[in-house]
């Protein structure tokens, strides 16, 4: 298996860029296009278990678009042959002060582009320097 082939990699960072532009802008509409259009798609949330593609756009079309802007740090997208990758970042949020946001997906090339299938965010306190 080939590992971080660097056209994957910036495949899937222009789709990760994509993703979170849209998602600082609440541009629901390619939040959708950009999660796979599935029941098996699956999203954990801060405060949510979202299970399936529906229930996801429903919590995207429901949510406030405020506060929504936020920088990413230490961002890592690691391709596995030519069809699958990861996408980690960090993230912070003017609105949390003190506490640091974790973002994981798992992106899959389908016929119709790069799509998420699985992503899990989550909070907590921002860790000590040591």
């Amino acid at each position: 298996m080939e590992i971080d082939l660097p056209e994957v990699i910036a495949e899937v960072k222009a789709a990760f860029d994509r993703y979170e532009q849209a998602l600082i802008s609440n541009d629901v509409a390619v939040l959708g296009e950009l999660f796979r259009n599935d029941p098996r798609t699956l999203r954990y949330g801060i405060g949510e278990n979202l299970y399936g593609y529906e229930a996801i756009n429903g919590f995207r079309a429901a949510r406030s678009p405020v506060g929504l802007n936020r920088r990413t740090a230490k961002t890592v997208i690691s391709s596995y042959g030519r069809d699958t990758a990861v996408a980690s970042t960090l993230f912070y949020r003017d609105t949390a002060p003190g506490k640091v946001g974790r973002q994981m997906q798992t992106w899959i090339r389908f016929p119709e582009g790069w799509r998420v299938v699985a992503a899990h965010v989550s909070m907590i306190d921002e860790p000590k320097e040591t």
